[in-house]
């Protein structure tokens, strides 16, 4: 449990550093969001369909199939069912001054099963622990920065957006902890957070940049896969 909170605040970190980027107004930084949204969107396809679905069907049984569905749409509902203006990268025009908050509540759910994800990894091995870090700290920045900018736009303060991203990487922690104490996701944690990393990466990363032209995000999203498969290899050793 410890080796897992500890990589959760790390991860937690990660959406704070993209609030910040956005309240200082980074701009060289944020150019770069996109080609992190498509490499982090790889990276955790990889590491979803190669780590987490087969140990989660291998261990779940029969009911892990139905979870890993869940987790899938219970992240469609939070982010595009009851939040009304959602979507990953900077927020570019005004939005309704609800629209920051309801972003917020849509990504709690999301950002605990980081941390249920974490949590679940770490009781199966050492080693898929630190693969779903990965795969789950390369989409904290881009998370980070989605909320603080969305609150920006919605006309709240940098202040504001910057606790707003704390609260999702508290949120991350809280999953870790919840994992501990809650038999269904001592069993099947696993499986709901394998549909809640194939909706994120499948679903909200890559939307974000697949109609863009150009060659140097597509080699972003296609290098994510490959230094997933390349960071296994060496866990191995």
């Amino acid at each position: 449990m410890s080796s897992a909170l500890t990589y959760a605040l790390v991860a937690a970190l990660g959406n704070v550093a993209g609030a910040l980027a956005v309240s200082r107004g980074a701009a060289r930084g944020l150019v770069l969001i996109e080609h992190t949204v498509a490499f982090g969107a790889g990276f955790m396809l990889a590491v979803a369909l190669t780590e987490i679905l087969p140990e989660a069907l291998a261990r779940g049984g029969a009911e892990a199939p139905w979870l890993v569905l869940g987790g899938y749409l219970a992240v469609h509902f939070t982010q595009h069912t009851v939040t009304p203006h959602f979507h990953f990268g900077v927020e570019t025009h005004d939005v309704r001054p609800d629209a920051g908050t309801a972003a917020l509540v849509g990504l709690l759910l999301h950002t605990c099963f980081d941390g249920v994800a974490i949590a679940s990894a770490f009781l199966v091995s050492p080693t898929l622990g630190v693969m779903v870090f990965l795969a789950i700290l390369t989409h904290k920045l881009p998370e980070g920065v989605t909320i603080a900018s969305l609150m920006m736009a919605a006309g709240r303060s940098p202040q504001t957006a910057i606790w707003s991203a704390a609260l999702l990487g508290a949120a991350t922690i809280a999953g870790v902890l919840l994992t501990d104490s809650i038999p269904l996701l001592l069993r099947h944690g696993l499986a709901l957070s394998a549909g809640v990393t194939l909706y994120v990466a499948a679903s909200n990363l890559v939307p974000e940049f697949q109609g863009k032209r150009g060659w140097k995000i597509p080699l972003a999203f296609f290098s994510g896969s490959v230094v997933a498969l390349v960071a296994r290899s060496f866990l191995d050793v």
